[in-house]
């Protein structure tokens, strides 16, 4: 049975997953790259990014980029929330808006993005962003059929992982703890009071300063 995988989700320690004031210049608002810092010397973000032949070199082994790969493992769909696909709200204006990543996302899988606004569905090389409106367990559903037998990842962002933390349909679920206040934005933990009741939680410290850690639920 395929399984429901959160990866890389990046939290300040006050608890904020992104900034305020997010803008297509910045995604994680007023948070800006702090969030994920310790992401983009991997050696898995300088590959996705294709960046291997420039100065960065190949990227940095180690701790993090361990945990960074784990997320392309066994994956054959995604879901992501509309604020991960982009920062518009409301109904579509118009259908320019292709997302963050260009003309090649790093998905290349089917990607179901939730949205009281739908949308067709848009193919971007070896991506199809699929837009829905649909409650956690439905959307996991189609994702799952999609994903024909391998795991769905949750791509986010915190709203939407909490969404499916409260359904309890989550697998597994990495944190990375990030040493920074942000003080403001949108919270992962909020209303999710007892969680770690249903989870086993390992974590591993990285010489970067973040603490990773692994929510396995329960059997």
């Amino acid at each position: 049975m395929a399984q429901l995988r959160v990866h890389n989700l990046a939290v300040s320690i006050d608890g904020f997953a992104t900034g305020e004031g997010r803008t297509v210049e910045a995604p994680f608002g007023h948070a800006g790259g702090r969030l994920m810092s310790w992401f983009f010397p991997t050696r898995t973000f300088v590959a996705m990014a294709g960046h291997e032949d420039e100065a960065v070199g190949e990227g940095a082994r180690g701790v993090d980029d361990a945990f960074a790969a784990a997320t392309e493992i066994g994956i054959g769909a995604e879901i992501m929330g509309r604020g991960k696909f982009g920062p518009q709200t409301g109904p579509w204006q118009d259908h320019e808006w292709q997302g963050w990543w260009g003309p090649e996302p790093p998905f290349h899988t089917p990607v179901v993005v939730l949205t009281h606004h739908p949308r067709p569905d848009l193919v971007l090389g070896g991506t199809t962003f699929t837009f829905r409106d649909l409650a956690p367990a439905e959307a996991l559903a189609l994702a799952a059929e999609l994903a024909d037998g391998r795991d769905v990842r949750l791509g986010g962002g915190p709203t939407t992982v909490r969404a499916f933390l409260e359904a309890d349909l989550v697998d597994l679920l990495h944190v990375v703890v990030v040493p920074i206040v942000l003080g403001r934005g949108v919270r992962l933990w909020d209303g999710l009071e007892g969680l770690e009741d249903r989870f086993d939680v390992e974590t591993t410290a990285s010489p970067t300063g973040v603490v990773h850690q692994v929510w396995t639920r329960r059997r």
